[in-house]
């Protein structure tokens, strides 16, 4: 397939610079279904993208779109604020007895605004609260939003400079696996925390991604998660998981902590909570944590019903039927996975390593600029990839969950293809 860039000139002259995605895929889309994408110009592609994990269940998703048309035609509420509704009663209703319920979850559900970085804001806000203490932890190569209380607990460099302005009151410490095995997990941190004078504030909480998206696809083995659970535990710290990527079932199960047996004290999801890309995001604690006043924290548009709507249509369609989708996605994982073995082996000298859970993986390069050059490739053949890590050394895969094996298969054939060509 042979792309033809499209005159982008109102988007150069208006749009601002800060603009990113647009200039590594340079198309201007119209039309989307399932795992395709369709330009105005009438090229398809494939997504492996998947709105950076808001589309779990595919673009225009027939059933989600069906309820959401149902409910604007009957004139539904579009915009409540926190006010009580049909839309958020059945959602509440159905993600407590779909989701909380089965898997024994106590949680009070915040709705703290429409995007992911609202609910860590809203997390690191009533953690503080609750504890009294201003100081959080945070992992290396960690991403948690683009605000300033979501950039003072993300790693990557660039993105924090964005700030202008110090970013304060968090403390970066080792993910797993950051120094390669040869110290024992959270010695140094919890080394700091026993001793008096090691300058650590007491923190309120930690935060952490079991498997760290923007950071690199780097995954954190479920031993490590509990030891984590278990430090918080006995050192009076909140332990906040931050499942806006990787939860929905992104990694098999809805929430991607589940396999490890841990239960977090405050849990943040968005992207694909929504089911249908709908702006929509969650805060989830345990009753006890619940000490907001009124009106302590709010926002304008965390009433999005439409998305109440599309939500509740989402848990009904895919997580009611006893894990039908979870079955599929780590079926899906491992065809992922076997294709990337393939991949490798082809690409030895190039390749460092390939790794990932569920439907989320990554190849790392050891050429940093290679991972750039294949979604460039990749999108040149009609597929969309993206990049991730500190320095876009990964090249990071993340299909729609409901993609079909076909769908898959093509896909992953055009990736190798465009590993084969950028090979020096």
């Amino acid at each position: 397939m042979t792309i033809t860039p499209p005159a982008l000139s109102v988007f150069e002259t208006v749009e601002s610079e800060v603009r990113s995605y647009c200039r590594g895929w340079p198309a201007v889309f119209d039309r989307a279904q399932g795992a395709r994408l369709t330009d105005e110009d009438g090229h398809e592609y494939l997504d492996f993208f998947a709105g950076a994990g808001s589309l779990n269940y595919g673009h225009n998703n027939p059933v989600l779109k069906r309820a959401l048309l149902d409910y604007l035609e009957r004139d539904g509420i579009t915009h409540g604020l926190d006010m009580a509704t049909t839309a958020k009663r059945t959602f509440l209703e159905t993600f407590q007895n779909v989701v909380l319920r089965p898997r024994d979850l106590p949680y009070k559900v915040m709705f703290p605004g429409p995007t992911g970085t609202n609910a860590v804001e809203a997390a690191l806000k009533l953690a503080r609260k609750v504890k009294g203490r201003e100081s959080i932890v945070s992992f290396t190569n960690a991403f948690h939003g683009m605000s300033l209380g979501s950039l003072a607990v993300t790693g990557n460099a660039f993105k924090r400079a964005g700030a202008g302005i110090p970013l304060v009151h968090g403390t970066p410490m080792p993910f797993d696996n950051y120094l390669d095995g040869q110290v024992p997990d959270f010695l140094w941190f919890e080394r700091l925390l026993e001793d008096q004078g090691s300058g650590l504030n007491k923190p309120a909480a930690v935060i952490v991604e079991t498997v760290q998206g923007e950071g690199g696809i780097n995954v954190a083995r479920p031993e490590w998660l509990r030891a984590l659970a278990d430090l918080c535990r006995r050192q009076d710290m909140l332990l906040i998981v931050d499942d806006i990527q990787m939860g929905c079932g992104r990694t098999g199960a809805f929430f991607s902590f589940e396999e490890a047996g841990i239960t977090p004290d405050i849990v943040t999801l968005s992207k694909s909570i929504s089911g249908y890309g709908l702006p929509m995001s969650l805060c989830l604690f345990r009753p006890e944590l619940d000490v907001w006043e009124p009106g302590e924290h709010n926002g304008t548009f965390r009433g999005n019903n439409p998305a109440f709507v599309t939500a509740t249509a989402a848990l009904e369609a895919y997580w009611a039927d006893g894990g039908a989708l979870e079955k599929q996605t780590r079926a899906r994982g491992e065809q992922v996975e076997q294709a990337l073995i393939s991949i490798t082996e082809e690409n030895l000298v190039d390749i460092k390593e390939y790794r990932g859970h569920g439907l989320v993986w990554g190849i790392e390069f050891h050429d940093r600029a290679r991972a750039s050059a294949v979604a460039r490739r990749a999108f040149e053949l009609g597929l969309l990839v993206e990049t991730s890590g500190p320095q876009s050394e990964v090249a990071k895969l993340l299909p729609p969950l409901t993609i079909t094996r076909d769908e898959l298969d093509e896909g992953l054939r055009t990736l190798a293809r465009a590993v084969r060509e950028t090979a020096v």
